[in-house]
């Protein structure tokens, strides 16, 4: 188990980010209501999700982080996985950090068009998606987060230390 922040034995980070990314998908629906509709009350949702969404990835964040830095051994691909993920996460969050600031002032009007959130929205959703594809690659493939039993531990080993399968070509000549 390679995470550095836990709370009575589990890692913190995958606890946290159920916030950001049900912030930005209610950020991304608040937007296509928005402009289906033209009704302030769900730029307003949009913007308040979108502070959700932000905040929660910022707290989720500081965890990762340091599972990333300081749990997960150097040159490994686990690591180069991390990094992708946490850039992904990054491009995310600033994706939605430009639409918050560009909406945020409008809470009471006038009214802004919604193209622009509706955009970030959609590339900011499709980001995090690839991230949490790579974060569940990082938990199913290579196990951060994951305590093994000692029979796991022993099976893992086997099968890493176990010889490459042998792959019989037949020639056929015509």
């Amino acid at each position: 188990m390679y995470s550095k922040v836990t709370l009575g034995g589990h890692p913190v980070h995958p606890m946290l980010i159920g916030y950001p990314v049900a912030g930005y998908t209610g950020t991304l629906v608040g937007f296509a209501v928005y402009a289906a509709n033209g009704q302030q009350f769900w730029l307003n949702f949009a913007i308040v999700m979108n502070i959700a969404g932000v905040g929660g990835a910022l707290l989720a964040a500081l965890p990762g982080f340091a599972d990333w830095l300081l749990g997960i051994p150097r040159s490994s691909a686990a690591k180069t996985v991390g990094l992708a993920h946490a850039g992904l996460n990054v491009v995310a969050l600033a994706l939605f950090a430009i639409s918050l600031g560009f909406y945020a002032g409008h809470w009471n009007g006038p009214p802004r068009g919604a193209a622009l959130g509706l955009g970030l929205a959609a590339a900011g959703v499709v980001c995090t998606i690839g991230a949490g594809f790579l974060g569940w690659m990082l938990v199913q493939t290579y196990h951060i987060g994951v305590e093994l039993t000692p029979e796991q531990q022993r099976d893992e080993l086997a099968v890493q230390n176990a010889p490459a399968p042998l792959h019989i070509h037949h020639n056929r000549a015509a």
